[in-house]
Formats: structure tokens, sequence, C-alpha cells
């Protein structure tokens, strides 16, 4: 029965190395998005809800684990030799999520960065055209008064 559950949380940190897989591809796209100029905000939208489902299912992964992990920490400490092999399958699994969990961390950092460039780009460039309409505007009411004449007033006497 305990080899049962031990078997269940290897499966479980099997597939959370998948998840980070996917994640980690899922950073890759969103920072090529991010290089892109012309990125579409809709192609950026739907990576970053894929993203959010796999971190969902991440997190969903770690309560099952540690739960199941409850249950046979103790026959794990109490007959360790026993389990020697799953114990150290299960170690070298765990090093390798955290590797790709600093995977993830660093490319949040850079995708971050790269996100806060492009938002003070677009800023820069509404900012632009804001301005570009104002001296458009400026040039037509001035164009408008150019046929006007004002009012003069013209002194007859000499």
């Amino acid at each position: 029965m305990e080899n049962t559950y031990i078997s269940i949380l290897i499966q479980s940190l099997g597939k959370k190395q998948q998840v980070l897989d996917e994640i980690i591809e899922k950073n890759r796209q969103q920072r090529e998005g991010l290089d892109d100029p012309n990125l579409d905000p809709d192609d950026f939208d739907k990576t970053v809800e894929e993203k959010a489902a796999l971190i969902e299912q991440l997190e969903g992964l770690d309560a099952g684990f540690e739960e199941v992990f409850e249950r046979v920490k103790k026959e794990l400490k109490t007959n360790r030799q026993a389990y020697r092999e799953e114990i150290k399958k299960m170690q070298e699994m765990i090093r390798k999520i955290t590797d790709k969990s600093m995977t993830i961390r660093r490319q949040e950092a850079e995708n971050k960065r790269l996100m806060e460039q492009k938002i003070a780009s677009v800023r820069k460039q509404v900012k632009e055209v804001r301005q570009s309409q104002k001296v458009v505007n400026q040039y037509y009411k001035n164009m408008m008064k150019s046929g006007y004449v004002e009012p003069q007033f013209l002194d007859n006497k000499k």
C-alpha cells in the first residue's frame, strides 16, 4: 500500500516537471511576443491565459503531493533503507524541479523588464501622437483665421 503512495508521489513529480517545461515554453513565447514590434495583444493575452491555467494545474499538483506525502512521511522515515531507491529518485526529481523553477523566475524577471519597456514605448508613442494632433489642430485653427481680417479703426483726420 505504501509503495502505491510512493509511486503516486513519483508520478506527481514527473507531471510537475512536464508542467514546468510547458511554463518555460510559454515564457519563451511571451518573450518573442514582447520582442516583436507588431505584437498582437490578443495573442499575448492568450499566452498569459494558457500560462495561468498551467500555474493552476501546478498548484493542484503541489497540493496533491503534500497530501499524499503526509500519508507516507512516517513510513518513509522509519523504513528509509527499504525505500532508498525511491527516495533517491524523488530527490533527483526535486532537484530538477528546483532548477526549472529558477529558470522560470529568471524568465519572468526578463519578461517583466521587457513588458515595462514595451509599456514605456507605447506611452511615448501615445504622447507623440497627442502632440502631433495638437500641432495639427493649432495649424488648422490658424489657417481658418487667415481669411478673417480683424476690425480696424481708421483715423480720417489729418
